[in-house]
C-alpha cells in the first residue's frame, strides 16, 4: 500500500507529524512534485474560477499524484484551537477530492470545537489502517516527539539569526505560501542573495501570548501571525506579507496588521495565478531599497 500526500496547504503545517506517523507504522508514502506551472495549470483547469491560488495549487497536486499510489490522504481540519476556526478551504478538502478525483481517499476529521483532537484523529486512522490500539498510540506519540524536536531546532536556529548582523526581514505568511516553490521562494531567494536574514513568523515560540490585536481574530493560523508579529517586531528591519489571491482570512487581516504596524517598513505582496514574477521581484527590489536607505542614516 502505497499513500499518497500533496506537498499543499496542512503539508506545511504538519507534514512531520504524518509523515513521521506513517514511517512508525510502516505505511509506504509519495510526496508530489514542489509546485510548477503544470501543477498550477491542472490545479486551474480542477477547481472554481473564483477559488484561491492555495486550492488550486492543492488540487493540482492531487493531480499529480495519480497513478502513483493506492490512496490519496486528504485530512479535514475544522479547528485545532477551542473558539477558533480554520479557512474553509481546510474542511472542504475531502469531499472536493472525491467529487473531482476517483482515488481512493483517507481521511480523518480534526474539529476541537466538537471534541475531536489530533490525537483522535490518528489514532482512528491508525485502527481504520488496521494497526492495534497500542501500535498506532505509539507511533503518534513519536510524531509527536519528533515534530517538536523540528521545531524546536527551527527555533533555535532562528534565535541565532536574530543575533547575527545582517538586515532582516521578518517574512509574515502561511506556511503553506512561505515555502511553496511558486509563492514565496522566489522572493525567500532574492532576499537571501541580496544578503538579508530572514526570520520566519511561522516560526515563533507557541507560548507566546495573544496580544489586543490577535485576541480579537477568529482564524487560527492568522491569529499566530499577528502574535509573531508583535514578537519579532523590535528584532526587524522590514516587515513582508505574502499571500496568494484571494484568500478571504488574509484579505482582512493583512489590512489589519498594516494599520497597526507602526515605524518600520512594511509591504503586502499578493500573488495570484497570472502574476509574473517581474511585478512582484520589482516591488520586492524596491522595498530592500528602502530598508538599505534606512539603515544607511540609521533608522
Amino acid at each position: 500500500m502505497i499513500i499518497g500526500i500533496p506537498r499543499s496547504l496542512f503539508y506545511y503545517k504538519y507534514g512531520t507529524l504524518i509523515k513521521t506517523f506513517f514511517n512508525e507504522l510502516g505505511i509506504d508514502y509519495v510526496i508530489s512534485n514542489p509546485s510548477n506551472k503544470k501543477i498550477l495549470e491542472d490545479g486551474k483547469t480542477l477547481a472554481p474560477s473564483e477559488s484561491c491560488m492555495n486550492l488550486k495549487l492543492f488540487l493540482g497536486h492531487v493531480k499529480d499524484l495519480e497513478n502513483k499510489c493506492n490512496f490519496l490522504f486528504i485530512p479535514r481540519f475544522e479547528s485545532v484551537n477551542k473558539g477558533e476556526k480554520l479557512c474553509t478551504n481546510f474542511y472542504l478538502l475531502p469531499d472536493l477530492v472525491r467529487n473531482i478525483f476517483e482515488e481512493h481517499i483517507i481521511d480523518f476529521n480534526v474539529n476541537v470545537n466538537k471534541g475531536k483532537t489530533m490525537k483522535s484523529a490518528f489514532i482512528e486512522l491508525g485502527l481504520y489502517l488496521g494497526f492495534s490500539y497500542n501500535k498506532t498510540v505509539n507511533a503518534y506519540k513519536k510524531a509527536l516527539e519528533t515534530d517538536k524536536k523540528v521545531k524546536n531546532n527551527l527555533l533555535l536556529k532562528q534565535t541565532n539569526t536574530l543575533n547575527n548582523s545582517n538586515k532582516k526581514i521578518l517574512i509574515v505568511g502561511h506556511s503553506y505560501n512561505i515555502y511553496d516553490e511558486m509563492i514565496g521562494k522566489p522572493i525567500i531567494n532574492t532576499l537571501e542573495e541580496n544578503n538579508f536574514s530572514i526570520i520566519y513568523a511561522d516560526i515563533c515560540d507557541e507560548k507566546e501570548k495573544n496580544d489586543e490585536l490577535s485576541s480579537s481574530i477568529y482564524f487560527t493560523y492568522n491569529k499566530e501571525l499577528i502574535r509573531a508579529i508583535n514578537y519579532y517586531k523590535e528584532y526587524v528591519d522590514g516587515i513582508i506579507i505574502i499571500s496568494a489571491f484571494p484568500c478571504g482570512p488574509d484579505s482582512i487581516v493583512n489590512d489589519l496588521i498594516i494599520r497597526k504596524t507602526k515605524d518600520i517598513p512594511i509591504i503586502n505582496l499578493i500573488i495570484d495565478e497570472v502574476s509574473s514574477n517581474t511585478g512582484i521581484l520589482t516591488r520586492l527590489e524596491s522595498f530592500m531599497d528602502i530598508i538599505n536607505k534606512e539603515s544607511a542614516y540609521g533608522k
